[in-house]
């Protein structure tokens, strides 16, 4: 069970809510986001270049280039529309101005973030080109970012953070230290109302039994398993050449001494703790709709691809173990990093927000590196820059289910 300590974990006042507050931008559909970004959003790969030329014209906006839009179909092409969409429908994002080579898809987009009433004006470039679309939506771009600057913060209750959590560069230090501390800070947090997700299907091969008896039902545990088992028949054994020794484990999680995904997975139920139950499975950047507590996410493990579809939930802050030092970050939310690894502290320091390397030397407990934890969560959520944030990393990847037509 987890052990709050009498720490700030566990701090309630008289009405039940969380003595814990922070400062955030509350949206027009009532959700509150701890950043204040004006995205540039591309539909396609043919209009990055004129989404980032906005970037450029107009200061304080930002551009997210990634790599398909055109010729896809089905369920790729709903995953797609269905990123984009989240992404700008992020409350970390104040207002958007979407750019695609047709006016159609490019409208679907602009719709679908309508619906949560922040601003957004979209713009085809075909019959226009890009001189004059980069015109148009710079001056757009140009309202909407001094708007933005002005918009008040408010105080808000800690059950208002949706919190998501991905790790990386595995070792040995992840499963005992820094996946373990996320998982009392759900622990501690989850009871207290707020969202959390975690994901990484191929990950927890080799532990599957045990992440299933972790749902709040059987219902929800036969729901997981049966994402779990699509992805390993249509997925893995569909496409292997012989395992998954190139892939799972990494030659970083090897390097850490992790030599199999059973290792591997183990360590990364970690981050889920010892009370808490999933309440539901998503699918790839699908919004939670059952209420505060814990959420599975079928996702990729590769890291940028995982905490994109996170976002695209609707996630606003993400806490990323690592052992061996993973440098992700993400445009519109911050990606905290914790790490147990005390030669990862001393050689890649400016990559880590959370040093809990003293659980290894029985200088920390558990529930000490949590606690440390949630007080960086929500220094984050006030306002501080994550080392991910400052170092400019901004890696924005979108997921793809199979070639385009």
């Amino acid at each position: 069970m987890a052990n709050n300590n009498g720490k700030s974990g566990n701090a309630k006042s008289g009405n039940g809510k969380s003595n814990m507050r922070f400062s955030g931008w509350r949206r027009e559909n009532g959700r509150v986001g701890v950043r204040n970004h004006v995205v540039i959003l591309p539909l396609d790969d043919l209009s990055n270049a004129a989404c980032e030329a906005v970037a450029n014209n107009i200061k304080g906006t930002m551009a997210l280039p990634h790599a398909y839009g055109r010729l896809q179909f089905g369920e790729d092409l709903d995953l797609h529309f269905r990123t984009l969409i989240g992404t700008g429908s992020n409350p970390n994002v104040a207002a958007v101005v979407v750019i695609g080579i047709e006016d159609q898809w490019t409208n679907r987009v602009v719709e679908g973030i309508a619906k949560t009433g922040k601003p957004v004006t979209g713009f085809g470039i075909e019959g226009t080109g890009d001189i004059m679309t980069v015109a148009k939506a710079s001056r757009v771009a140009k309202d909407y970012v001094q708007w933005a600057s002005e918009l008040p913060r408010e105080e808000c209750d800690l059950s208002e953070l949706w919190v998501s959590t991905k790790c990386g560069e595995s070792d040995t230090t992840t499963g005992l230290a820094s996946c373990p501390t996320v998982g009392n800070m759900y622990d501690k947090l989850i009871p207290q109302g707020i969202y959390g997700c975690f994901g990484e299907t191929s990950e927890i091969t080799g532990a599957e039994h045990l992440a299933k008896a972790r749902a709040a039902s059987p219902d929800v545990g036969e729901k997981w398993m049966k994402v779990w088992q699509a992805y390993q028949d249509d997925v893995i054994e569909a496409h292997k050449t012989d395992d998954l020794s190139d892939s799972q484990p990494t030659k970083g999680n090897i390097a850490g001494g992790l030599t199999t995904i059973e290792e591997k997975a183990l360590g990364n139920l970690e981050k889920i703790g010892r009370d808490c139950r999933y309440i539901d499975v998503l699918k790839p950047a699908e919004a939670p709709a059952k209420g505060p507590g814990l959420y599975y996410m079928d996702t990729s493990s590769a890291a940028a691809e995982c905490v994109t579809l996170m976002a695209a939930g609707g996630y606003v802050v993400h806490t990323f173990p690592t052992g061996q030092g993973n440098v992700i970050g993400n445009p519109i939310v911050p990606v905290i990093k914790i790490s147990g690894n005390p030669r990862t502290i001393r050689t890649m320091s400016e990559h880590i927000d959370v040093d809990v390397s003293g659980v290894l030397r029985r200088e920390m407990t558990i529930p000490d590196a949590g606690d440390a934890l949630i007080e960086m969560i929500m220094r984050t959520a006030n306002g501080r820059l994550t080392a991910a944030e400052a170092l400019g990393h901004r890696e924005f990847v979108m997921t793809k289910l199979y070639r385009s037509a």
